[in-house]
């Protein structure tokens, strides 16, 4: 069993997204790179802080063990992250679902973009809908994450995402309150 582990800072943010073609052909005039799209299923479990999810890809044979910290705030957020991936997931999934209780899962279909720097994700979540996020890996200074902010706030902008679009919490969150 091999694991890999990562840990950084992120600005992101995450909006609605009426049309997932209108961003996508924007994409392609910027000439953003198109990493691929992805059948991804995250189980969130119930944590004291944070949030903690299991994420498995469709067709491959790793998943990622993913714990963060977040605002929950409409617009540009930071968050901290620590990821590990797991070669051999079979035992993880496991322990995870015998050790934690389960919140909620969120089944999606995922498009990756890379712009500038700019992970770009074009996303149709089951029960939610479609929505477009951007990840920005970022030092987490004070400056480092200003300037890292008004660059997705300039990518708003250049993608024509309105800002009463944005949302605060992550996709668990939506799910989680659609159910009560």
């Amino acid at each position: 069993m091999r694991l890999e582990k990562a840990e950084g800072n992120l600005v992101e943010l995450k909006a609605r997204a009426d049309a997932l073609d209108d961003y996508r052909k924007r994409l392609q005039e910027l000439k953003a790179d198109h990493i691929g799209a992805f059948h991804q299923t995250d189980t969130y479990f119930e944590v004291p802080e944070g949030r903690l999810k299991l994420r498995e890809t469709e067709g491959t044979q790793k998943a990622q063990i993913v714990y963060y910290e977040r605002e929950d705030i409409a617009g540009p957020k930071t968050s901290r992250v620590f990821i590990l991936e797991l070669q051999e997931p079979e035992f993880f999934n496991s322990f995870l679902h015998k050790a934690l209780e389960t919140k909620i899962v969120v089944d999606k279909t995922r498009e990756i973009y890379r712009y500038q720097g700019t992970q770009i994700h074009l996303d149709t979540v089951k029960n939610l809908g479609t929505f477009i996020e951007f990840e920005r890996r970022t030092e987490g200074t004070p400056e480092a994450t200003s300037k890292d902010r008004e660059t997705l706030e300039d990518l708003m902008k250049t993608l024509g995402i309105n800002t009463k679009d944005l949302i605060e919490g992550s996709y668990s969150d939506l799910l989680t309150q659609g159910r009560k």
